[in-house]
């Protein structure tokens, strides 16, 4: 399947097949492939929590509003936006930086203090919005990579996000987007045509708003 395939077929799908689960190697490769999403300072402030196990789908289910897909689908991600990953993968990044000879040793310095400048305090709503928006496109790329790999999705932000935080252990300061249920369509499953979606003259402007 090519690129175009895996975003024209992408669908947002409801019924998925609870019998089947997804092979570990495609589940491996289906991470690495998201993670090549594009990143600010490579950063990477994305993070999963992989929700398989059927009675924590039942708990899962009970945050987001009793939706039957994420206890349906072979599993559903709680996708992460971790803001304290400017402080937490920064060095990883230089030294890896360093070796692939994107920059000097020297450099070290000024380069460290670039995100810090850029996204200010861990508690700074820029900072905030650096790491939804990068775990977004981590999402996004899931999601056409899940496609190319034969399987389905469906993005979700109706849940309680409280509620969720508590029953998965997740730190407060760590951001949900969404989840995304990822599994195999029901068999009886039929889609209806897309819906429509705005022209481009309704939201494409050029050189200025409006």
């Amino acid at each position: 399947m090519n690129v175009y395939q895996a975003i024209t077929e992408r669908r947002a799908i409801n019924f998925f097949d609870p019998r089947r689960t997804i092979p570990d190697e495609t589940l491996h490769e289906l991470f690495r492939l998201a993670s090549l999403a594009p990143s600010s300072f490579n950063l990477q402030p994305w993070e999963v929590i992989v929700v398989n196990d059927p009675e924590r789908k039942k708990i899962l289910r009970g945050c987001a509003y009793n939706q039957a897909k994420t206890e349906e689908a072979s599993l559903t991600l709680i996708i992460l936006a971790n803001p304290l990953a400017v402080e937490n993968n920064i060095d990883e990044v230089i030294q890896n930086r360093i070796r692939q000879g994107y920059m000097k040793a020297e450099d070290t310095g000024k380069t460290r203090k670039s995100p810090f400048k850029m996204y200010g305090d861990k508690d700074s709503e820029t900072r905030k919005i650096f790491a939804v928006k990068n775990a977004s496109f981590f999402a996004m790329n899931l999601m056409i990579a899940a496609r190319g790999l034969g399987l389905e999705t469906h993005p979700m932000d109706g849940f309680d996000s409280v509620k969720l935080k508590k029953e998965f252990s997740i730190p407060e300061n760590i951001i949900v987007p969404l989840l995304i249920a990822v599994g195999y369509p029901a068999g009886d499953l039929h889609l209806l045509e897309r819906p429509e979606r705005r022209g481009m003259k309704n939201f494409v402007m050029f050189d200025r708003y409006r």
